[in-house]
């Protein structure tokens, strides 16, 4: 089974800081994408029945009754009642080109397909939300919800509260120090997809200095375990870029737009081209999987061990997830039962902004729930969210009948 390399070297697409290409073992571009091909411009062509357009005569030709009279071009399409928006009574012609660039616009794709295309600007957060005793809340309505964007309070307009499926990425430490734990890490991975719901898909990136993807997305627990026993155990440990990359990894491929990473590794980083902040950034301008990890920082010297647990931390809770740090691999395997708990029992809240979706840059964000009868709850989602433009999206279809 061939891995595919992870390189976090070229820069992003426009709409966020940097891309990260996936190379190949051999250091080649392992997705290539062809130029797109340049259609020759089409030029105007005669519609049937249709005249070609009169030469102009230096003067009107006297009326002849015994001449057809001349009737409008039927493929173009006139409102009766005249609009107040002047561009609103033009006829509008079926054959030609809609302009994209408007949000509303209808467009005819190459297969007989109307896309109508809108721009979406709801914010989704994914919520956890405990009670004093670390026990979840299932009970909650859309009205206990409140949220801040910027400090300015915002309506919720859409609320979830199920099993939704999910796709997720194990990024699992592939360092030396990590030779004697691989077994019962790999374990714990495996139990935390047996316990998760059958639909949900995951992917295996084992990291060292590099990052590959050893499994890509499926719900098969036999092809995640052999991807899994792909363990190289060496060299150092690049921890920010290979989660920066599997973010990559999920905006592109996932299915499902509820997504998480769950990260395992006994050290902090010491390799990455990355730092954590520019790693947490990446991340958020992805759509914001929500991140778990696991630090195996029992065995690992005091000052390294601080480094690695406030960086695990931080990636857990900026982006609402948790950092587990268990007192030996014993625990490994409970914990990992308590992220597939943590996932489906999620809430998923959407708002729109208030803010206009052409005001770019960092928002943050901050959610309560009040419900009387539980007491005082404790709610975990992400920080906050970068904006940017977003092109318009597709949000209904019609297939064209054929005749």
């Amino acid at each position: 089974m061939h891995s595919r390399v992870f390189s976090v070297f070229r820069p992003l697409r426009p709409v966020s800081l940097a891309t990260l290409a996936l190379l190949g073992v051999s250091g080649q571009p392992l997705i290539s994408q062809q130029p797109a091909q340049t259609q020759p411009a089409a030029g105007p062509q005669a519609q049937p029945n249709q005249r070609p357009a009169a030469q102009t005569a230096p003067s009107a030709p006297a009326f002849d009754p015994t001449r057809p009279l001349a009737q409008p071009d039927l493929s173009l399409d006139h409102d009766p009642i005249l609009s107040p928006d002047p561009e609103d009574n033009m006829a509008i012609n079926p054959a030609a080109p809609v302009p994209t660039e408007r949000p509303g616009a209808l467009k005819k794709g190459q297969n007989g397909v109307y896309t109508l295309h809108e721009d979406v600007d709801e914010v989704l957060l994914n919520c956890t939300v405990i009670d004093e005793n670390g026990k979840p809340v299932m009970d909650l309505k859309q009205s206990d919800f409140r949220i801040w964007e910027d400090g300015v309070p915002q309506t919720p307009n859409s609320f979830q509260h199920q099993d939704l499926p999910v796709s997720m990425g194990l990024i699992i430490d592939n360092s030396g120090s990590m030779r004697d734990k691989r077994t019962a890490v790999n374990a714990a991975a495996v139990t935390l997809l047996r316990e998760s719901n059958r639909q949900d898909v995951a992917f295996v990136v084992n990291f060292s200095e590099r990052a590959f993807l050893d499994q890509g997305f499926t719900s098969d627990i036999s092809l995640i375990n052999r991807g899994l026993s792909h363990f190289d155990s060496q060299g150092t440990t690049a921890m920010y870029d290979a989660v920066a990359a599997s973010a990559d990894e999920l905006s592109k491929h996932a299915k499902q737009p509820k997504q998480a990473l769950l990260i395992i590794t006994d050290g902090a980083d010491n390799a990455s081209r990355l730092s954590l902040e520019q790693a947490i950034r990446r991340v958020q301008n992805l759509g914001g999987p929500v991140v778990y990890s696991i630090g195996l920082l029992f065995d690992t010297e005091a000052a390294e061990s601080q480094r690695a647990r406030s960086s695990l931390d931080m990636l857990s809770e900026e982006t609402g997830g948790v950092a587990y740090f268990p007192a030996s691999l014993g625990d490994v395997n409970q914990i990992a039962q308590d992220v597939a708990r943590d996932i489906r029992n999620q809430y998923v809240v959407g708002y729109h902004s208030t803010k206009p979706s052409s005001i770019e840059g960092y928002r943050t964000l901050h959610v309560e729930v009040r419900a009387p009868r539980h007491g005082r709850l404790i709610v975990r989602t992400r920080k906050g969210y970068y904006a940017k433009r977003a092109p318009a999206q597709p949000t209904q279809t019609a297939q064209e009948a054929k005749p």
